[in-house]
């Protein structure tokens, strides 16, 4: 009699019947709940803006948000109306833009180079070179306020866009660098000799194969510097004036204008839905280039 050949190339598949999956569900779901809990937790004070954001002055004069939260006829977008014909913060979301642009790609053009230089390339003191990048990781941004400002004061940099970009490259630039050169460094070796027996040069390698390959520890870095720039607070208060991001001016039009919650809280939550709207279409790459050259 003949027997029916078996490909054993092809996995098994084993059906789960509905009770173990029940019972899977039932294990998890504790840890479902509790972290359903800890983001609606975590969302109350967005939601609460978000709804302050629509209330016109005499409804915010009422009570608070939550009282308004399941009355969407109180709502308006006249507060945002409000907000667009505010010059000040136009200018400063308009400047926060340039310098979170600016912020952002040089510092990231920067460490790519520097990053490959020190994952591919043999030179005299390369060890030493990533070492002292190690080590200024750890340099606080508030140590470096006062001598910048100095520096800015003389070379005319003070309350300017690209002072402000300059100082956000920078202080970037360390962390960036040992993102990159370790997600670099884990890029098959045999590939890259690969290219270099096909004739390819150093830029053209780094063009063609490391930087297509390394585009999750690249949108990894753009999200983080994304966020951390367009938040920024103290840099903008300490290194400029009248050429103000958003943040350092809505601090001071909260404390000159206590009482102007409307436009205060619309252009807050307009300049969180920025970062935050950046965030969400760029997350898959994130966790991928944080754990970058962690496993290899």
């Amino acid at each position: 009699m003949a027997t029916a050949a078996v490909d054993r190339t092809q996995p098994v598949v084993i059906e789960e019947s509905l009770a173990t999956r029940v019972v899977r569900f039932a294990a998890k779901l504790p840890i479902h709940l509790l972290l359903a809990a800890i983001g609606l937790f975590w969302l109350i004070p967005t939601l609460g803006l978000f709804v302050t954001s629509l209330l016109l002055p005499e409804d915010q004069a009422r009570g608070g948000w939550w009282n308004f939260l399941f009355e969407p006829h109180t709502w308006s977008l006249q507060n945002y109306e409000n907000m667009f014909d505010n010059e000040r913060i136009t200018d400063a979301l308009i400047i926060t833009a340039q310098v979170t642009l600016g912020g952002t790609i040089l510092p990231i053009l920067v460490a790519a180079l520097a990053g490959y230089a020190l994952a591919w390339l043999d030179f005299p003191g390369r060890d030493w070179a990533f070492l002292a990048v190690i080590g200024l990781l750890i340099v606080p941004i508030q140590m470096a306020l006062i001598p910048m400002f100095r520096l800015y004061n003389s070379a005319n940099l003070f309350d300017t866009i690209w002072g402000l970009i300059l100082f956000h490259s920078a202080f970037a630039l360390p962390f960036g660098i040992f993102l990159l050169r370790n997600f670099f460094a884990g890029i098959p070796r045999d590939l890259m000799e690969a290219a270099r027996i096909d004739g390819a040069s150093e830029i053209r390698l780094f063009l063609k194969v490391v930087l297509p390959l390394g585009l999750p520890a690249i949108a990894s870095l753009a999200i983080l510097q994304v966020l951390f720039v367009w938040n920024d607070l103290l840099i903008g208060l300490v290194l400029s004036q009248d050429n103000t991001p958003i943040a350092p001016t809505l601090a001071q039009q909260l404390r000159r204008f206590g009482s102007n919650l409307d436009v205060l809280a619309t252009a807050s939550f307009f300049s969180a839905v920025i970062p935050l709207s950046i965030f969400a279409a760029f997350q898959r790459y994130f966790v991928q280039g944080l754990l970058a050259g962690s496993v290899k």
